[in-house]
């Protein structure tokens, strides 16, 4: 019970400091011109958040992966794993290592990112179940953490 309230109470946190970036973000826009549309947008996040985020830590709400997605490909093209420490992110390079840390108990583990994802709202990371487990969320199944990125892959010279 305790925890359901807990989660509760920072989902609630996080939809309150969503809901002031967005206001904050769309009184920019206001200000300096149109927004573009949906679409044009969606082309142009990942890389543009990838230079921005890529090396600052970010906070937010961590999930573990469903079972379901055991043995599937994920977006990197390898077989998705629950033993393995890795996770999914939505812009982050694939291959960029993360160190994730659980900000209610400081646990933290370093994870590869192999998949795109979550595509919940409020989420910024999925964990694999071993990986969950080392930050002591496996049983609750979300907590609140802190990403740092740890290093990136490296480019290929054509």
């Amino acid at each position: 019970m305790q925890n359901t309230k807990l989660v509760l109470i920072m989902m609630i946190g996080l939809a309150i400091i969503e809901f002031s970036i967005v206001q904050s973000s769309n009184a920019a826009a206001t200000a300096t011109g149109p927004t573009p549309s949906v679409a044009s947008a969606r082309k142009i996040a990942p890389s543009t958040a990838v230079k921005a985020k890529a090396n600052k830590s970010m906070k937010g709400l961590a999930a573990v992966y469903s079972d379901k997605f055991n043995g599937r490909k994920t977006a990197s093209g390898q077989k998705f794993c629950q033993s393995q420490l890795t996770a999914a992110h939505r812009v982050l390079p694939l291959g960029t290592n993360v160190r994730v840390t659980n900000l209610r108990n400081n646990k933290s583990v370093e994870v590869r990112i192999n998949d795109r994802g979550p595509f919940h709202g409020s989420r910024v990371i999925d964990l694999s179940t071993a990986a969950a487990a080392e930050v002591g969320m496996k049983k609750t199944g979300i907590a609140l953490v802190q990403l740092e990125v740890i290093s990136k892959p490296a480019t290929k010279n054509s």
